[in-house]
């Protein structure tokens, strides 16, 4: 059930392109900071973008639409994480203003595809729970 015909992939959905295209930008961000920053923001910013990802490809591989919909929700709590790891590389001057906006423009961008996936994927979920009770 939570896999779906109109994806034969998870590489296919937008949410996902769009968080690949945002998590390889923050990794190639973090080898712009000082040394002391390899083992702190630098390993967080990483682990927190592959998040996005991960768990996007991880709740689609699930069955069920709620299990996917869980998923999804821990990648958008992901890609709130590393915009407040932004706003520490701003506050830090490892980064500039003109890297900070656009960096947060399409974090903000992840976070709006990814409610409108878990929108779509609720609706799936509830066209699903329809049918079982007409059936039943």
């Amino acid at each position: 059930m939570g896999k779906n015909d109109d994806f034969k992939s998870f590489e296919d959905l937008e949410v996902w392109k769009h968080c690949h295209e945002v998590k390889k930008k923050f990794e190639k961000l973090t080898e712009t900071f000082p040394k002391e920053e390899k083992y702190r923001l630098s390993d967080q910013i990483i682990r927190s973008s592959r998040s996005t990802t991960q768990n996007i490809v991880e709740g689609y591989g699930r069955f069920h639409y709620q299990e996917n919909i869980q998923f999804c929700r821990i990648s958008r709590a992901s890609l709130y994480e590393l915009l407040d790891h932004l706003i520490t590389c701003l506050d830090n001057r490892y980064i500039n203003e003109k890297i900070y906006h656009p960096l947060r423009t399409e974090t903000i961008t992840c976070i709006k595809l990814i409610n409108g996936y878990i929108r779509y994927l609720n609706k799936q979920k509830d066209k699903t729970t329809e049918s079982k009770q007409i059936t039943n």
